[in-house]
Parts: C-alpha cells; sequence; structure tokens
C-alpha cells in the first residue's frame, strides 16, 4: 500500500493547525484594546527591507515626541522601541513575509499590560502596513485564511479540451489544444456504418489523448498534485472521460464535480469555476465529515480503536496509541499546572470557572497554587501533538456529524493505533493512588 494518501492527510493537518492558529491569533488581537493609541500593527512583504523599516521607525518614534499627553506619549515610545528591538533580531525579511504586532493593552482586571506578536506567516503575504491606533488591524491576515488547495480543470467538447487549475482566487491555464472530430451526416447504405466505425475511433483516440495529459499535468512523482479534479464540457465527453477505462484511477478518484457548460476553452474555464464553487468550497467539509463518520464507526463497530473524553484521550496520548487526535476548534478548556502543599505538581484540564470554583474556592479546603502559567489546552495540543507520535486534527460544529462529536462526545477524541482498555487503566491508577497512600502512611 502506498504511504502517499497519509502523506497527503499529514500535510492537510498541517496546514489546517496553521490556520487555526492564525484564526486563533486574530480573535486575540481583536477582541485586545489598549488606553492609547500605543498599538502596533507592522506588516512586511516578503521583498521588504528591516533596514528602510526600522529607518521609518526611528522617525516615527521623533515624532511620538511631540505627542502633548504625557502617559500616551510614552506608551506609544515604547511600543516603537519594542518594535524597534524586535526587528534587530531579523537580518532580513523572512522568505513569506514579516508580521508584527507590538504594544500595551489592557487585561482583563483593567491593568496594563505589553505584549509583542511576531512571526513568518505559513504562506507569502502581499500586505505592507504601518499603523499606530488604539487596536491591533488584522485585516491584512485574512489573505491567510484562504484555502491553500488546488484543484484541477478539465474543460472538453467536440472542438477540444483546456486543462487549468485553480488556488484561491488564482487560476492558471496549463495547456490546451483543439480536435477536429467528424460530424454526423445523413448518408446511408454501406457508408453510414464505415462513418460511424470511423467517428468512433476517432472519439476512443480524443478521449485517449485528454486522459493522457491529465496524466502530465496532474500527476507529479506518481502522486496526485491537485486537492481535486473538476470535469466540465457542452456535450457528453466529461461523462465519457470519467468513466472510460483509459482514465487513470488515482485522477478518477479525484474528481469532485462534473457540470455543463456552455462554452469550451477560457469561459468555459471561467464558467466551470463558478458552477462548482460550492463544491470546492466544501472539500475541508467534506474531509471533515469522512473523519468523524470514521471514527462513529469505530464505535459502532466496538471495535477499542477509539477514545473520547478528555481523560482516556490524554491516557491514550500518553501510551502513544492515538494515530489521529481530533478536538474541537472553539475546545474551552485549559490546561493548569498546580502545587500542593506536599509540592507535589499536579495537572489539571477543565475550564476557567470550574477551575475558580474547584481550585480558587477556598471552602472545597484544597489548598493548591499555580506553578505555571495556565495554557489553552488547544494551544498545548498544537505544540506537542508530534512528541507523541499523533496526527492533530481540528474539527467544526458545523456538520452534522461534527455537531454529535460535540456535543455528545465532548468535542475531544482519537483514532487508535491498537484497542486499548481504559477500564483497567483506570483500575491500574485506582491501585497506584491507594497504594502511594499506604507507603506515605508507613
Amino acid at each position: 500500500m502506498s504511504p502517499e494518501p497519509d502523506r497527503d492527510a499529514a500535510t492537510a493537518a498541517e496546514q489546517n493547525i496553521q490556520m487555526w492558529k492564525i484564526k486563533k491569533l486574530i480573535k486575540s488581537l481583536d477582541a485586545a484594546r489598549g488606553a492609547g493609541t500605543s498599538m502596533i500593527s507592522l506588516i512586511l512583504p516578503p521583498k521588504g527591507q528591516i533596514s528602510r523599516t526600522s529607518a521609518m521607525l526611528t522617525q516615527e518614534y521623533g515624532t511620538a515626541s511631540n505627542i502633548k499627553s504625557h502617559v500616551n506619549r510614552l506608551s506609544v515610545m515604547s511600543a516603537i522601541n519594542s518594535a524597534r528591538e524586535r526587528l534587530k533580531l531579523y537580518n532580513r525579511v523572512p522568505p513569506n513575509g514579516l508580521v508584527l504586532f507590538v504594544g500595551t493593552i489592557l487585561n482583563e482586571e483593567g491593568k496594563e499590560k505589553k505584549v509583542t506578536f511576531s512571526f513568518e506567516p505559513h504562506k507569502p503575504i502581499g500586505a505592507s502596513l504601518y499603523l499606530c491606533d488604539n487596536k491591533f488591524h488584522t485585516e491584512a491576515l485574512s489573505e491567510l485564511l484562504d484555502s491553500d488547495s488546488r484543484f484541477g480543470f478539465i474543460i472538453m467538447d467536440g472542438n477540444g479540451t483546456l486543462f487549468g487549475t485553480l488556488a484561491g482566487n488564482t487560476r492558471e491555464v496549463l495547456h490546451k489544444f483543439t480536435v477536429d472530430l467528424p460530424k454526423k451526416h445523413g448518408r446511408g447504405g454501406q457508408s453510414a456504418l464505415r462513418f460511424s466505425r470511423l467517428r468512433e475511433e476517432k472519439r476512443h483516440h480524443y478521449v485517449r489523448k485528454v486522459a493522457e495529459h491529465a496524466v502530465q499535468h496532474f500527476i507529479t512523482n506518481d502522486k496526485v498534485n491537485v486537492t481535486g479534479i473538476v470535469l466540465a464540457g457542452s456535450a457528453d465527453f466529461k461523462t465519457e472521460l470519467g468513466q472510460s477505462g483509459l482514465f487513470d484511477p488515482r485522477l478518477a478518484a479525484k474528481v469532485i464535480k462534473v457540470v455543463d457548460v456552455s462554452y469550451g476553452g477560457e469561459n468555459g474555464f471561467n464558467q466551470a469555476i463558478e458552477l462548482a464553487a460550492e463544491s470546492l468550497a466544501n472539500v475541508k467539509f467534506v474531509q471533515e465529515k469522512k473523519l468523524i463518520q470514521r471514527y462513529f464507526d469505530e464505535i459502532s463497530q466496538d471495535t477499542g480503536r477509539y477514545c473520547f473524553g478528555i481523560e482516556d484521550t490524554l491516557k491514550a496520548l500518553d501510551l502513544g496509541a492515538i494515530e489521529t487526535l481530533i478536538v474541537w476548534e472553539n475546545l474551552d478548556i485549559t490546561r493548569y499546572t498546580l502545587r500542593n502543599a506536599a509540592g507535589q505538581e499536579i495537572i489539571v484540564h477543565t475550564t476557567k470557572d470550574q477551575f475558580k470554583e474547584k481550585f480558587l474556592d477556598k471552602s472545597t479546603g484544597l489548598e493548591m497554587e499555580q506553578s505555571s502559567e495556565p495554557q489553552p489546552l488547544l494551544e498545548w495540543f498544537a505544540e506537542k501533538y508530534k512528541d507523541f507520535g499523533a496526527r492533530l486534527e481540528f474539527v467544526t460544529d458545523r456538520s452534522q456529524e461534527g455537531a454529535q462529536f460535540v456535543k455528545g462526545f465532548g468535542g475531544i477524541g482519537g483514532l487508535l493505533r491498537y484497542k486499548v482498555d481504559f477500564a483497567i487503566l483506570a483500575d491500574e491508577d485506582e491501585d497506584e493512588f491507594y497504594g502511594s497512600d499506604e507507603e506515605e502512611g508507613v
């Protein structure tokens, strides 16, 4: 069995994790507010110059010294200085550009807090931006959320075929050729059979040629190089190609839509993009549904190769048993590292409200203190999942399957490499707990 599908899935999962990180960052930046105009949004495109930007910031620093409000002047100058210091860490702008947000914001308690976010985007960013305001400007980051998926198009009719690709808003014509096929005619007698046979042979050769070109354009190093393929045309050639044994099975498996268009060539390409738009947008949605359905199938067949809930999922993760870790993209669970009166570290996973109620309320009798900053569990997963040999998949609750996964299974679970008996693990944990108590009592 070829490892390519696994590699494709792993690459797609990596892209989804990057997209989730950008979404989360945008959400936190949009929510941040400052007391004055001391929040700097700075974006350098791939071919930008660090030296030029540093010189611009130095000039802005001089201008800021003229701000009348003493408090605002100091905070703006501090933010500009922080931006300049952060830029010193770079000799040149990274290949995909550089995004920097720095300034003084107000936290939940209304206290001022200095923050600095800088990162290289996961793909080239075309924007160039410098703004100093009472909020961060994240509008330019929206282009980073556009799908990286690349789709192949085959526009085929009786006059010729066009091969093209669409990635985001960029379409590209890879190749096109014309064909001269014999038309139907009204001649009778024996010649009718001969002309019909010649016509069928020409059609067959045409379909073969299109199938061969499809392999050239959409398969690289024995691997399909597009996420999905759309077949389009004004005659029945497209259907004939899709059902033909001449069409490579690897490409046939990638066909996501067959559409009727009124034209051939580039006009047909444009029309096919419009008609297939919904299917293209739903590709990730469909992949997500398939993943969760596979998870439900394991449960319904009672294979034991699945887990759900925070406790069992983290146990399976520690065992290295999880092949695919599935989590809801809005899972509201935080990871707390606590220290009890005996100096032992305890990891707790819960919501902020439950944590306050159970661990910060002195009436509960639990005397604990935080030994490190709390961290959202999703962030911890995004940082650590590779250490456990797992693949991380973020899912939404927009599909029926996704909603069921969130409501019925808590929005967290995994597909396992092998069967795990969590009941035995729970018993072992209890024995270990009581055993340690007895040892302490000796």
